[in-house]
């Protein structure tokens, strides 16, 4: 049961509990105690929304950054992973395999913005080695969900062996 109501308000957040019971068959008083249940446990830990900020007349630059760290003995990469979310600026951070360490997502008002914070917050960081800076120059897809309006499943073409 709670994975199924996860599923549904992964999509749509502002899904109502009576809506939310009809489309999956269980009780309103039941889904709600579940949903408590889920934000209490740390299961649900909040509801964002998603913004296409395209379609919005605010200028906004989002920026990922590959992190190269010296994890700390005893804590791993904890510590620092923890001291990089704590910015204001940032969105996301990843523990990732491969060639670097941290995935780091950070929305700024321009690239100058963005550049400022890692030239004067993340890269001095004492644990930081190198810091890998790209940024998204459009959004087609996030969180699941399309934010632009592209080729619909009718549209495409058929491709055939």
């Amino acid at each position: 049961m709670k994975e199924k109501i996860l599923n549904a308000i992964a999509k749509n957040s502002k899904i109502s509990k009576e809506d939310l019971a009809i489309m999956l068959g269980y009780d309103e008083i039941r889904i709600e105690q579940e949903i408590k249940e889920m934000e209490e446990e740390g299961i649900i830990c909040g509801y964002p929304t998603l913004i296409n900020w395209d379609n919005v007349n605010c200028e906004k630059v989002t920026a990922l950054i590959e992190v190269k760290v010296t994890p700390q003995r005893g804590q791993g990469f904890e510590k620092i992973a923890e001291r990089i979310y704590k910015f204001d600026e940032v969105e996301t951070v990843y523990l990732m395999s491969g060639g670097f360490d941290l995935t780091v997502m950070i929305v700024g008002k321009n690239m100058q913005e963005i550049s400022n914070f890692v030239w004067n917050k993340l890269a001095p960081l004492e644990s930081v080695t190198s810091t890998a800076t790209y940024f998204v120059l459009k959004k087609y897809k996030e969180h699941g969900l399309a934010l632009v309006n592209g080729v619909s499943e009718d549209e495409r073409m058929l491709i055939t062996p």
